[in-house]
């Protein structure tokens, strides 16, 4: 853990911290009548700064903890300063990234530094898009949530020191769950069974229902791992509780009609069952037929069988919208831009200009492939793809220590490539902040292994 600060620093940044909030209140409370949610900021930030003085990974842990719940405070708390918009989560974002600025400066050796070459690589040429982007503002929020998705993945190895600490960030991101399900019930029963689910998407506590359903895979997988490692010691009651759970949570999914995530899921436990568990095939051929008696579900099926032309009025489902959009977006690339792109956040911003059919509106790529390609050129897409390259090369070498992990752990970046294909992935934070926190979990658990061997390797070397 890290050392505690001083109490002469301790006592001096409170006070300043102090003379800071006294004047600045009156004008805050004034500012902010209008909204309790808003005027409740002001404590809640003062309350992060206390814990990230006192312990900077406890804070992070609380972090995650409610994240998953935290759009719906968060979009309330939006002001404009400047022409701006900034509100709590931004601000909670910053903590995030000095946070994980902190914990490297304090104990560097746990800096995974050959796949965070990698992330920097990326991170360079998506800096360059910053500068070369036609919205330097929306570029830089964009920028700042790659940033932070570094710090989690980075932060994830202070919290794992060897393959038993990797059950705690799953049970974590598990725990992180009860309160979005809880809200989707209550969302569920509020537009009630008699409304009738066919046009109903559910989203909880996620701004788009399409976020809540990939997150709803990324828990179905952990509690998979939960229920099934010899890792996790589970009590009896915790078991069957985990078990129930289980069926909610692929309920939840069913109702936010994201098929993407239905694909994606069905990978996932298909995988299982081929390399673990040949029984659950059985199940798995079953769950098609099941999950179409679900009125919702059947109308997204049937909808990929119309509207797969463009013809003058009519209406595209939306894969062959999707198509359209990726055709006109390549096709605006000129070749002198194919090495750097447009910059960051250029898609939306010429959506509108090369995409004939959006009606004036900045639709997003809804695929991180050619987005990334638009945006950031051949050089980003190169960059991309050499960080899952190394990601991928890292957690096989998990298996050693925890296989069932490895296997999870490789799930979720096949489930997350997957989805990038048809989605605007980057864009979802919270759901990115869940992802790499586990995978920098479990890359962590390669290095807490490769240390060890390591080291002895260079003292049997010294000694030869």
């Amino acid at each position: 853990m890290l050392q505690s600060p001083h109490p002469v620093a301790l006592t001096g940044a409170a006070l300043i911290l102090a003379l800071a909030v006294g004047l600045a209140l009156p004008l805050y409370a004034d500012a902010m009548a209008e909204s309790y949610v808003r005027l409740l900021a002001l404590p809640a930030l003062l309350m992060l700064a206390i814990l990230f003085l006192y312990d900077r990974l406890m804070l992070l842990a609380l972090v995650l903890l409610f994240r998953a719940a935290g759009d719906l405070v968060f979009e309330s708390t939006r002001v404009s300063l400047g022409g701006i918009a900034i509100g709590f989560g931004g601000l909670v974002n910053a903590f995030v990234i000095l946070i994980a600025v902190l914990l490297v400066a304090a104990r560097p050796a746990r800096f995974p530094r050959r796949i965070a070459s990698a992330w920097a690589a990326f991170l360079a040429v998506a800096a360059v898009g910053v500068g070369m982007a036609p919205d330097r503002a929306d570029a830089l929020r964009g920028y700042l949530g790659l940033l932070s998705y570094f710090a989690v993945f980075v932060s994830a190895f202070h919290f794992v020191k060897d393959e038993r600490d990797f059950k705690v960030c799953v049970k974590l991101v598990l725990l992180s769950s009860l309160l979005p399900a809880a809200y989707g019930l209550a969302e569920l029963a509020a537009h009630g069974l008699g409304g009738g689910l066919e046009a109903f998407r559910l989203k909880s506590t996620f701004s788009h229902p399409n976020i809540f359903a990939f997150y709803l895979t990324l828990v179905l997988s952990l509690s998979l791992y939960a229920l099934k490692s010899p890792m996790v010691a589970l009590s009896p009651l915790r078991r069957a509780l985990l078990t129930a759970y289980v069926p909610l949570l692929l309920g939840l999914l069913l109702l936010t009609q994201t098929r993407s995530a239905w694909v994606a899921c069905f990978a996932i436990f298909a995988l299982y069952a081929l390399m673990f568990e040949r029984r659950y095939l059985v199940y798995l051929l079953l769950a098609p037929a099941l999950a179409l008696l679900v009125p919702g579900v059947r109308e997204r099926v049937l909808d990929l069988g119309s509207g797969n032309e463009m013809v003058q009025y009519a209406k595209l489902n939306s894969f062959a919208w999707r198509l359209q959009i990726w055709e006109y977006g390549l096709r605006w690339i000129r070749p002198e831009n194919l090495p750097l792109g447009y910059g960051l956040g250029a898609f939306k911003y010429f959506a509108p200009t090369f995409f004939p059919y959006s009606g004036g509106v900045n639709f997003g790529a809804h695929n991180i492939y050619v987005q990334i390609l638009f945006e950031l050129g051949a050089l980003g897409l190169a960059a991309f793809a050499w960080l899952f390259a190394r990601l991928f090369a890292t957690l096989r070498r998990m298996a050693a220590a925890d296989r069932l992990g490895a296997f999870v752990a490789l799930a979720l970046v096949v489930e997350y490539l997957i989805i990038s294909a048809s989605d605007n992935v980057l864009a979802y934070l919270a759901f990115n902040w869940y992802v790499w926190f586990v995978l920098g979990a479990a890359c962590a658990v390669v290095m807490s292994r490769a240390a060890p061997d390591e080291g002895a390797t260079r003292t049997h070397g010294g000694t030869a």
